[in-house]
């Protein structure tokens, strides 16, 4: 398993600003941007509060890896840091995560049951353009990111081409794909050179979201 201990990954705030954990069950001030006609995604500015706090324990408890991928025909490591986790292991490593899963399946009606986490540990750390893979499964999955650390930017674009559109996603922000997003759009996040620190992504997918580690 990979290390993250060393200093570079550690969310520089002081201890006495942590925030107790907790999701808006309101989703007050979500903005929802109609991509196509089929295709929406909501933003929700600070949805997780005590954000640090989250970033700081999922970062020291989680089970990390660094998968490897084929590129060019070489073996290559991925560039970020992975973890999983289903409903069909003990309780999830933070119970506001727990919440956070109700609160999404309630809103969304979907039954969200899966979270993955990738940990970006510096502006080297990206992903590529992709779509999830459960648009091979499901009709409209939707997936829900859960943005922790530093700002970084997410990205989307038309499948087959057209201009991209950008959101800077920060600490606690909620960002929502649904509709047919995963059939007719793509997103990635950028390699930059101006990043203040690490991020770590929470990811909450359901169905058959647990076949699947996308990154985001």
């Amino acid at each position: 398993m990979p290390a993250v201990d060393d200093p570079a990954l550690i969310w520089q705030q002081c201890l006495f600003a942590f925030e107790e954990p907790a999701v808006d069950h309101e989703f007050l001030g979500v903005e929802r941007t109609l991509l196509d006609d089929e295709s929406w995604v909501d933003h929700v500015p600070g949805w997780l509060h005590g954000a640090d706090l989250v970033f700081a324990e999922l970062v020291a408890k989680l089970s990390w890896r660094q998968r490897q991928v084929v590129m060019f025909d070489r073996q290559l490591p991925e560039p970020r840091l992975t973890a999983w986790w289903s409903s069909e292991q003990p309780p999830a490593p933070l119970p506001v995560l727990h919440d956070a899963l109700h609160a999404l399946t309630v809103r969304y009606h979907r039954p969200f049951d899966a979270i993955g986490f990738n940990l970006y540990r510096d502006g080297r750390d990206s992903v590529a353009w992709h779509a999830d893979r459960e648009r091979f499964h499901l009709e409209n999955p939707v997936v829900a990111i859960v943005s922790t650390g530093a700002p970084r930017t997410f990205q989307m674009r038309p499948k087959g081409g057209g201009a991209s559109r950008w959101w800077q996603l920060g600490p606690g922000d909620l960002f929502v794909m649904g509709g047919a997003c995963q059939h007719q759009w793509e997103h990635c996040v950028p390699k930059t050179a101006a990043v203040q620190g690490p991020r770590l992504s929470i990811m909450f997918r359901h169905h058959l979201a647990r076949y699947s580690v996308d990154a985001h």
